[in-house]
């Protein structure tokens, strides 16, 4: 007997009461990097920047995906496209990027710019198929903001 289909994903805006189950998926998703900046206060603050450019997927009352969008007023930038793995190959992924598309056009913001570990091999594929232009002509630099600048800085 073939499986009933499964409901549709209601997309609605990332808000802080959604952390505990969002952390929970970002903690459990192989290709993801975790830091400080991912703690509770930190996206509190990072949603209150950039209102309403984020949300979450729920399916049945469950948390199946994130994206979180922000920009500089120039480009955007998207962090922790995830969908959790019972919910995958339902283009919901999909669905929160075109929300998060048109909440930062939205914003005036014309291109954004998602960083993906090479070793991500799922999250590269995805991008690819959704037609996201892979830059392999630039380099990444990060820099701590407590460095001096200094030749230690690293």
């Amino acid at each position: 007997m073939p499986r009933p289909p499964a409901p549709p994903p209601s997309i609605r805006p990332f808000g802080l009461s959604d952390y505990p189950a969002a952390r929970a998926l970002w903690e459990r998703s192989d290709g993801i990097g975790l830091s400080a900046a991912d703690e509770i206060g930190a996206i509190e603050a990072f949603l209150a920047r950039n209102p309403g450019l984020s949300f979450v997927a729920v399916v049945d009352d469950a948390l199946a995906g994130t994206i979180l969008c922000g920009h500089d007023g120039r480009r955007g930038l998207i962090y922790h496209l995830i969908v959790a793995e019972p919910y995958r190959r339902r283009a919901i992924g999909a669905a929160l990027l075109r929300h998060g598309l048109r909440a930062l056009r939205g914003a005036g913001v014309d291109k954004c710019h998602m960083l993906v570990f090479t070793a991500n091999r799922d999250g590269i594929a995805f991008w690819h198929r959704v037609g996201a232009q892979e830059r392999v002509t630039l380099t990444l630099f990060s820099m701590a903001t407590r460095a001096d600048g200094g030749p230690d800085a690293g």
